[in-house]
Order: C-alpha cells, then structure tokens, then sequence
C-alpha cells in the first residue's frame, strides 16, 4: 500500500511541479516522547488538530496555509494508523509540491524511519523531518550506506547535526539546515528555507533564513537565533 500511495504522489508532482518537496511531522506527545511537558492539548500526539507541530499557530497545517506563497491542493485524514493528515500544498510560483505527513506521537519511530528512508530514495528534491529528537528517546542502527543520492535534507529538532548529521551524509544527502542546540521547530522555519531554496541560495543563505525566521519568532537577536543553526560550511 505504501508503494502505491508513494506513486500517486509522484504522478501528482508530475503534473507541473519541477520540484518535490516531502515532510514528516512527528506530532508533540506528552505520554510518550522524552520531552519538557507541554499543555496537555498541544502534547496530545492523538489529535493533529490541536497540536504544537501541527495545529497551533506556528505547526505546518496552520503555517502553510496561512502562507501566501502555498495553495492547499489536497486535506487527507487516517491515511493510516500511524498517519494521522497528509496535506498536499502547490507554491504559487507553480514549480514546488510540497506534501507534509502528521504520523501519531507514539509512531514517532516510525516517523523517522520513514524520513530517513525516503531521504535516501532519490525520488524528492528536498526532505524534512519536524518534532522532538527522536534519537534521543531510542536507539536505531545506522542506515546502510547509499551511493548517488543528494536528496537535500531539513531536520528541525534539538540538536539535530549532532543526532542525525552522519546518518544523513552515509545516505548521501546533503543537509541544508541542521542545529546545533535545543530548539523549537516551528514550521515557519522550513517555510523560511525553503524559499531561500528555490531561488537557488547557499548553505550561508538557507542557515541566515532559518535565523531570521527564528529571531522574529522566538522574540531574540539575529545572531542568536541564528546560532540556534548548525554552520554546515563549516563542517
């Protein structure tokens, strides 16, 4: 069922979309994520409509259709158990398809697997992956190392170069924004990037985007916030 569900969204792409862009938000949840507890609304992973990395005000289903640069095209629900929305978005340049999934709290393994497995598939320009570090809550062996891939990759959790960086490169990814100390990961974050993306800008660019957004939303200096973020020329 998977493979199918992966082919229809390649056909949708096809139809105009130069650019694939594919999100995995594991849902904020109190009962069984090693988080700081949230308000019990927000840190409900069973419900996506009210929660932190979704529903709120700054998670992906409210951010990208409040932003004026993305059109929703399709709402799914209970696409599977573990998948609670999928939403399908177009730029309103007409050459980005962005399509972002909300996997239950408790399938927040899950999640990554499946982040990290599309990553290495080739078949997306850009990938992502939005919630709590995950890698800090269990163990998971290293992927198996894979030659000519360069999907690019966002991760927005704490401490995600730390965590995620080296399993990302023996994917053969290349990392766009990764961080460096604990965070909020706000979607307006990757919707920042992601324009600094599509118009072709550097890994400085993308890492000044990420700050700026940042710094706006978390109420601090620019430079701060932007230290919050990985200096992945330098690494």
């Amino acid at each position: 069922m998977k493979t199918i569900a992966l082919l229809i969204l390649l056909i949708g792409f096809a139809r105009g979309e130069t650019r694939r862009v594919r999100v995995f938000v594991a849902l904020c949840d109190n009962a069984t994520q090693g988080i700081v507890k949230v308000g019990a609304e927000i840190g409900n992973g069973d419900d996506p409509n009210s929660n932190l990395y979704w529903g709120c005000t700054d998670g992906l289903a409210v951010h990208f259709r409040k932003n004026g640069n993305w059109k929703l095209v399709k709402s799914e629900s209970d696409v599977s158990k573990a998948i609670l929305r999928r939403l399908t978005f177009k730029h309103s340049s007409a050459d980005i398809g962005l399509v972002a999934d909300a996997y239950r709290g408790s399938e927040m393994k899950l999640c990554v697997t499946d982040f990290e497995k599309t990553a290495a598939g080739g078949k997306f320009d850009l990938v992502s992956y939005i919630g709590h570090n995950a890698l800090m809550d269990f163990r998971q062996d290293p992927p198996a190392k894979v030659e000519g891939n360069r999907t690019d990759v966002v991760v927005l959790c704490c401490l995600s170069e730390q965590y995620f960086g080296e399993r990302l490169k023996s994917l053969g990814c290349r990392p766009l924004v990764m961080t460096d100390q604990y965070m909020y990961p706000g979607s307006f974050i990757l919707g920042s990037v992601i324009e600094s993306w599509r118009s072709g800008g550097e890994l400085a660019d993308m890492r000044a985007a990420a700050g700026r957004a940042y710094a706006k939303n978390q109420k601090i200096s620019v430079k701060a916030a932007t230290g919050v973020f990985s200096d992945l020329d330098r690494k």
